[in-house]
């Protein structure tokens, strides 16, 4: 008898070790970057994830075409088939940000960017993954569509956040690439439809990242997919490289336009549509020109801190945009990021990427 059931418990104990195993080799680095997920400051989390990001097979599939369509994929690649997905609802509200790209004294060059929205988390994602560049992005956990009041503690949450993955609003990449993700100034949805593989908005910040050296590149890159709004509105993109190159990507009847550009804020700088989104009082755009202008193009670090502070946002009533949510300067020589949470210029936190 006892023999019988020293086997049988050796059976079970088998049997446990070889789905402990498996349950590893399909979830051992998710369940690892779900698990990393910290708290830096009010309204700032971090977390690191290193192996497959997905974004090979997602691509393979011919992307994704909205946010509902990258939340199935998302689901499925997180829970590697076992699950899926309620349509997701994302917030449109509007929004204001700010980019400003510059030289520094000895020859580099550097990005910062305020994101500018009424509430919301930041959630830092620090992705190594098998295939393409490390990259240090960040999104907006509102927009996850997870529901009010969702933060990224617990095992649950943590795991969920690993969405960001496939969302980014802005970042850099270990060759000093820089992307940010801007409200246009309008609400004209880009919806290209060819035969080219599809990415909305957010998911193509991070797929520009993860493939792109720079900003030739990022174009390149932009050239062979469709691009969609998401969610519905119109967008730009801020770019910038360690060369010092800086542009605006836009989007006018589904044609993708760019224009040279150290400063990016929320209105149209293409000669189509040139300062529409412009609204009166609105003098950020102004502010980072004539501080641009007045230096030469040329700031050191707390030189480019101090401009992009300066059009911050309070979270006032009756303000253009709401309060800032993060601030953060991107060091493009060498690839490093320091953040800022909801205008706590004392507390910093700074990310170095390998090149």
């Amino acid at each position: 008898m006892k023999k019988w059931l020293k086997i049988s418990l050796l059976s079970v104990l088998g049997l446990i070790v070889v789905a402990g195993v498996f349950t590893w080799i399909e979830f051992g680095s998710i369940i690892q970057g779900a698990l990393s997920a910290e708290k830096l400051d009010d309204g700032m989390y971090y977390m690191e994830y290193k192996g497959d990001d997905g974004f090979k097979e997602l691509m393979k599939r011919g992307g994704s075409k909205d946010i509902n369509d990258l939340a199935d994929y998302t689901t499925e690649f997180l829970s590697k088939g076992f699950f899926k997905t309620a349509k997701i609802d994302c917030p449109v509200m509007p929004v204001g940000y700010s980019t400003l790209t510059v030289r520094t004294p000895e020859g580099g060059a550097m990005m910062a960017r305020n994101f500018d929205y009424p509430y919301g988390t930041a959630m830092i994602m620090h992705t190594i993954p098998d295939e393409g560049y490390e990259s240090i992005t960040t999104f907006s956990t509102d927009f996850y569509g997870f529901g009010e009041g969702y933060k990224p503690e617990g095992f649950k949450n943590q795991y969920m956040a690993l969405a960001g993955l496939f969302l980014a609003l802005d970042g850099i990449n270990e060759k000093g690439f820089a992307i940010a993700v801007l409200d246009a100034g309008d609400k004209v949805v880009t919806n290209q439809d060819t035969s080219k593989p599809d990415l909305a908005t957010t998911s193509a910040t991070q797929y520009l990242l993860k493939n792109a050296a720079n900003v030739d590149e990022a174009l390149e890159l932009l050239r062979g997919i469709d691009m969609n709004s998401d969610p519905g509105s119109a967008y730009h993109y801020s770019m910038a490289d360690a060369s010092g190159r800086s542009v605006a990507v836009e989007y006018v009847d589904n044609r993708m336009v760019v224009t040279e550009s150290p400063f990016v804020t929320n209105h149209y700088l293409c000669e189509e549509k040139f300062q529409v989104g412009l609204h009166e009082g609105d003098h950020r755009h102004e502010k980072l020109m004539e501080q641009y202008d007045k230096a030469g193009g040329v700031m050191n670090e707390k030189e480019l801190t101090d401009a992009i502070i300066s059009v911050t946002q309070l979270p006032e009533k009756g303000a253009i945009v709401g309060g800032t949510l993060w601030t953060m300067v991107m060091d493009l020589t060498h690839p490093s990021v320091t953040y800022y949470s909801r205008r706590h210029f004392d507390k910093s936190f700074r990310f170095e990427l390998k090149r």
